[in-house]
């Protein structure tokens, strides 16, 4: 009998603004950290097709065929971004090392060096997009859900005292309505934090694996060959990972 005299519609015809305003906060919370979860599932997804693409690029014959690749196989991507904004570093320090200017007198490892943190410190604001948003939405959430489960118990227990009838019947449908805006809250947060983790851990991967190449770059860049890869893989990104630190080529958001 109590399901059919209280539940959602009951509670939404009797809440009052603030009870409203803070159901519909929460529905544009859901519908953002659901909007952000697919849209980074999606590039995820994307990245995944793309893990040849750099051994490609690697195995051209030119830089030109090389960057023909990562184009076709990972376009706008961090990795065609670097090896691009690399290869326009070292053509204008080519074509004007000789010119009086102040990119002329770089020295041509510090200027590889910088191009190519830019592009990282680029990137890693990109891959970083949306992900404030999902942490606050899932810090947040419960507490919003909470505050309208209080308000809602308060205007409950003001309803009961008013009426002057505590029965259980009359208490329990309105305390149990209440309580439905701290589940909402939980609905909302659990998913946000479970995408944020997972993402936050996703992005650490990738960026350690961007490193890794911006250091096989700077030194292609530099010296004309690329570095000896260790035998084993995991060892050769961490000491990519370590190298592009000690040449400074790890920007301040991807430390």
């Amino acid at each position: 009998m109590l399901t059919d005299t209280f539940g959602l519609s009951h509670l939404w015809a009797q809440s009052d603004l603030l009870i409203k305003l803070v159901a519909f906060t929460l529905v544009v919370m859901s519908v953002a950290s659901w909007y952000l979860i697919v849209v980074r599932a999606t590039r995820q997804l994307r990245v995944r097709r793309i893990d040849g693409a750099v051994e490609g690029f690697w195995h051209a014959a030119s830089l030109e065929e090389g960057l023909a690749r990562l184009s076709q196989d990972a376009p706008d991507s961090p990795f065609e971004a670097l090896a691009r904004q690399g290869a326009a570093a070292a053509e204008h320090l080519r074509r004007h090392t000789a010119a009086e200017t102040l990119g002329g007198k770089l020295d041509a490892d510090e200027f590889v060096t910088r191009a190519l943190r830019k592009s990282i410190a680029l990137s890693t604001a990109q891959l970083e997009s949306g992900l404030t948003v999902l942490a606050s939405i899932g810090s947040t959430a419960p507490f919003v859900g909470l505050f309208g489960t209080v308000w809602g118990i308060y205007h409950a227990l003001i309803g009961i005292s008013t009426s002057g009838v505590a029965t259980l019947d009359k208490v329990a449908g309105p305390v149990g309505e209440a309580l439905i805006m701290t589940a909402f809250g939980l609905f909302v947060a659990i998913p946000a934090v479970l995408a944020y983790n997972t993402f936050t851990r996703a992005n650490r991967l990738e960026l350690s694996e961007l490193d890794a190449f911006a250091h096989d770059l700077h030194a292609w860049f530099t010296t004309g060959s690329r570095l000896a890869s260790t035998p084993a893989t995991g060892q050769a990104a961490k000491a990519g990972s370590g190298a592009a630190r000690d040449i400074g080529l790890t920007s301040a958001g991807a430390a």
